[in-house]
């Protein structure tokens, strides 16, 4: 018998009782959607971290006081952000070596937490203290006003950048913050530009900041005088290599021996986009294997069903027999009722995953992506759900004699 007439009499069989085909055909259903959804949530929530992490800089390498975990040298053992090693010349040093080969700028930076207070509103935000290579190096754009300039940096001038959360919480009535006068730790400071809005970032709200020259920072806010990190941003596609040449400045500058441990720490914009995207794949992963559980046991309610059939269809398969149906004939009838009942319950569940991720994206916050390889796994893994859960009842109606099977009543 062709493929197309054993489609029609699957068909046929599944419409003679369409309540009970749909019921059959729930788990699948629901496994499918489920499993295809889930993907997408999962998929979803890895590139919108991903991007937060893309929007916190170009390129971008920071370095750490101290050593990493376990981190010897002459000095004892060291760890991240112990000794204050780095120097503000460090910067410069970085940026003036290695900009013909992987760096594009650096600066020193510091930071803090202070309270911030404008008239009669008081708020408590991180104060950054940076150079004037920080919009380069995080890809932020001033909004409003302007930047601070080198000289204010060298005079350690009392200006200031703000993000826009700290501008809606000083100013709350819409009033142009440019040329106001905030306190910072008592100390007044000029608001000279507004930064433009960054969004959420791996530690919180990155427009909950205030930017000042470093040097005011260091040494008026903070009293010390030593910077706690350096950013650099690297030149497109040579992170590891500026992350190579970095190391080996530092430690000729350290004057640090072979046998000694860094005293410093590189973390890269890169590695902190590869650790999001390895933990978002074993979320995505147990995600779909959670989901999966309801394929097999829809696909145990499909074999459940298709012995139960060939229970009521023994004389029709005695007959069809009897007619000249071989016993090949008879398991390709069945086998494809199974596959058509368990595909058909595919393809509504792709819809209802359609369905349901629509509905998350417009009603919701959670980041939900349809991925085609999802589908195209959801609609494989339903079809061999199929011809697992229908081989052993198409094989029991093969073997049925033919004689028993006519006299069935």
């Amino acid at each position: 018998m062709a493929v197309l007439e054993f489609l029609k009499l699957a068909l046929f069989a599944i419409t003679r009782n369409k309540t009970r085909a749909f019921l059959t055909m729930l788990g699948i259903i629901i496994g499918v959607g489920a499993v295809i959804a889930m993907i997408g949530i999962g998929q979803g929530s890895r590139q919108a971290s991903i991007d937060i992490i893309q929007n916190m800089g170009s390129n971008m390498l920071t370095i750490f006081n101290g050593g990493g975990a376990g981190a010897n040298t002459r000095f004892g053992p060291l760890g991240l952000g112990s000794v204050a090693v780095l120097e503000e010349s460090d910067a410069q040093m970085i940026e003036r070596d290695l900009k013909d080969s992987s760096v594009v700028a650096a600066t020193p930076q510091v930071r803090t937490n202070r309270a911030v207070v404008y008239q009669n509103n008081n708020y408590f935000t991180s104060i950054q203290g940076s150079g004037i290579q920080f919009p380069q190096i995080r890809g932020w754009e001033v909004q409003q006003g302007r930047f601070y300039t080198d000289g204010e940096v060298r005079s350690m001038a009392k200006v200031c950048v703000i993000g826009t959360t700290v501008r809606d919480n000083l100013f709350p009535g819409g009033e142009e913050p440019i040329g106001k006068i905030i306190r910072i730790s008592s100390l007044p400071f000029e608001v000279v530009g507004v930064l433009e809005s960054k969004g959420a970032g791996m530690l919180g709200d990155q427009d909950d900041v205030v930017v000042a020259p470093y040097t005011t920072v260091m040494h008026k806010i903070q009293g010390l005088s030593r910077i706690s990190n350096i950013l650099v941003s690297a030149q497109s596609g040579k992170a590891d290599l500026a992350e190579l040449e970095i190391t080996a400045l530092l430690r000729q500058r350290l004057r640090l021996t072979p046998k000694d441990d860094n005293t410093f720490m590189i973390r890269k914009q890169d590695d902190w986009v590869k650790t999001q995207d390895q933990q978002a794949s074993v979320l995505t992963t147990f995600l779909a294997l959670a989901a999966s559980i309801s394929l097999l046991v829809g696909g145990i309610g499909i074999s459940n069903i298709m012995l139960v059939s060939v229970t009521e269809r023994t004389r029709e398969i005695g007959v069809r027999r009897a007619m000249g149906a071989t016993r090949s004939n008879i398991l390709w009838q069945f086998l494809t009722e199974a596959v058509v009942l368990s595909v058909l319950g595919g393809v509504i569940g792709v819809g209802c995953a359609y369905l349901t991720i629509w509905i998350l994206r417009s009603f919701t916050t959670l980041p939900a992506v349809t991925e085609t390889w999802a589908v195209v796994l959801g609609l494989g893994f339903s079809g061999l759900v199929g011809v697992a859960a229908g081989f052993l009842p198409a094989l029991k109606a093969a073997n049925l004699d033919v004689i028993d099977a006519l006299r069935y009543e």
